[in-house]
């Protein structure tokens, strides 16, 4: 197959897509595809199709690291789709999204391609939009009586009485724990919002109740729960370095759980992945305290696949090697257009 791999953009996950991307392309390539990676944000100048392009840029392997820096978004240009990419993703038999954080996960994108006629993996834009705004997934999930932490939503760092501490401060738009604090007193939740506010498109910042407890996430393949993972940091929380930086956080699967409290997590999982209309793969992220009460924290419709993230280890751990992992999602993506 013609496959493009999408990675990049403007979003201050681009490195993160970026190394996700790579990654992809290479086990695609090893697949027998034929393989073009493109940045969303640059696109390829003076290459208007997929066969020129791929002819001109075709390679055996890419690579591409993720630094310990979050990338500056403000510095790059103010469009969002770079040169050509429409064009030659439409060439392509499919495009394999890549992307994390911005149009690529909120569904702005997808929504896009749609109107182009333009095949992609994962997700639709409808449940892409509800997974990323982390605010309306809370509340979806508190409907369908999904457990989660209680909140408050905060637009005006002068406004936060009432708020229980110690708390953690999310923007409502932003994944990879970008922009997350945990705060114990007011003067850090202030600064924690205005820290917040610089990675979110939203003027709303998610004040989350502090659960205290071990860190899970279990993937959704298709309609298989894959096994639960469990997160353990050497330092701190599950924040940008410590997910992407080797050897930072213990990661552990299947996790060293009971069997119910594994079993449930992953009924909670498919349960939330179904609930926000998701479609090929998901991953959820878990609290589970010292009662063993568990807590939904957020749900990823685009699941990272660096050579740290989450859901290839969980696949593996069934018997699924990265490379059947990356044409499973573009076989049950296409199935989306039978």
């Amino acid at each position: 197959m013609k496959i493009v791999v999408l990675a990049g953009g403007k979003s201050s996950e681009r490195e993160v897509s970026m190394t996700s991307g790579s990654k992809i392309a290479n086990a695609l390539i090893t697949n027998g595809h034929e393989v073009l990676l493109v940045d969303l944000l640059t696109g390829i100048p003076n290459y208007s199709n997929f066969d020129s392009a791929y002819e001109k840029y075709k390679t055996d392997h890419y690579e591409y690291d993720v630094s310990e820096t979050i990338p500056d978004s403000e510095k790059f240009l103010e469009k969002e789709i770079g040169l050509n990419v429409l064009e030659i993703c439409g060439g392509a038999d499919i495009t394999f999204f890549a992307l994390h954080g911005g149009i690529g996960e909120n569904g702005k994108l997808q929504a896009i391609f749609d109107v182009y006629d333009i095949k992609y993996t994962g997700s639709g834009y409808q449940s892409s939009l509800l997974a990323m705004d982390k605010l309306i997934a809370k509340e979806l999930m508190r409907f369908h009586e999904i457990p989660t932490a209680d909140w408050t939503v905060v637009s005006d760092v002068e406004k936060i009485e009432g708020i229980d501490l110690p708390a953690v401060v999310k923007p409502l738009d932003c994944g990879s724990s970008i922009g997350i604090s945990l705060v114990n007193s007011k003067q850090e939740l202030r600064e924690a919002i205005n820290d917040a506010l610089k990675y979110s498109d939203n003027s709303k910042i998610l004040v989350e109740n502090k659960i205290e407890g071990r860190e899970f996430s279990v993937g959704i393949l298709g309609n298989q729960i894959l096994p639960a993972i469990e997160l353990i940091p050497k330092s701190g929380f599950y924040d940008y370095q410590n997910k992407y930086q080797k050897g930072r956080t213990e990661e552990i699967v299947p996790a060293r759980i009971a069997d119910d409290i594994a079993d449930r997590m992953g009924e909670l999982a498919l349960k939330t992945h179904q609930t926000l209309g998701l479609s090929v793969c998901s991953r959820t992220d878990f609290l589970v305290d010292e009662d063993d009460k568990i807590f939904v924290i957020e749900v990823n419709s685009l699941p990272g696949m660096t050579p740290t993230s989450l859901l290839p280890q969980e696949a593996e751990a069934v018997g699924i090697k990265f490379e059947q992992l990356c044409d499973y999602i573009v076989n049950e993506s296409m199935e989306k257009y039978k």
